[in-house]
């Protein structure tokens, strides 16, 4: 069988591995940042607000949404999720989430072209994610190089949204690092906290595109057989 395959092991374990550190320091980060009060007192909802206000932009919703760590920016309903533990709470952890968050709604009512790119490539994506592996996965069973290198094509557009995601991500982050410092959300002090929580969510998106290439890479290898 194709997951028994020792090579294939080999190739995913690196990204395996990368995954696994960077959910590992989510976790911990969040968990200990969210024990930590920000001087100011300010929740994330209330964080997320300031920053679009100051920027101008004002019709953007900011809604409490259920899960853990389920913070999102919708661009198409132009809507702010928190979950519970980043709305009404005033910790370190909260604050840098929703920052961050409202760093996407900056960048949509600035036209950040990273990111309305990725918005365009989510349909594609979603289709190479499902579809393109599986023909992958059939043409590596039946010893199809053809059928291979259909699904490689389909699940590429997977691994392109991936790299196209990371500036989207970097840049939301770099922008709620600074922002929450200038405008007094937090102090210069605090800031390594939100660091900290933000770069661990960033080194997720990297662990997504590592696994995604070498994924590709081991379907093209069993092609070349």
């Amino acid at each position: 069988m194709l997951y028994f395959d020792p090579v294939y092991l080999i190739f995913m374990a690196p990204g395996l591995a990368l995954s696994l550190w960077a959910s590992w320091r989510v976790k911990t980060s969040f968990k200990k940042y969210s024990s930590v009060r920000s001087s100011r007192g300010i929740t994330g909802a209330e964080a997320a607000a300031e920053l679009l206000g100051r920027a101008g932009v004002t019709d953007v919703k900011i809604v409490r949404t259920e899960g853990k760590l389920s913070d999102h920016y919708n661009p198409l309903t132009k809507t702010l999720a928190l979950s519970d533990g980043v709305y009404n709470s005033s910790s370190i952890a909260a604050v840098g989430i929703a920052a961050h968050e409202a760093g996407h709604a900056l960048q949509h009512a600035q036209h950040y072209a990273p990111l309305w790119l990725r918005s365009v490539l989510v349909p594609t994506a979603n289709i190479g994610s499902s579809i393109g592996y599986f023909v992958m996965v059939i043409g590596a069973f039946m010893a199809s190089t053809n059928m291979i290198l259909l699904g490689a094509v389909l699940f590429s557009a997977v691994l392109f949204f991936q790299i196209v995601t990371l500036p989207v991500e970097f840049n939301a982050s770099s922008r709620a690092k600074a922002l929450i410092v200038e405008y007094g959300i937090i102090v210069p002090q605090e800031r390594v906290g939100v660091d900290r929580i933000l770069n661990a969510a960033a080194l997720t998106y990297v662990a997504a595109a590592v696994s995604t290439l070498l994924t590709l890479l081991y379907f093209l290898m069993r092609a070349r057989r």
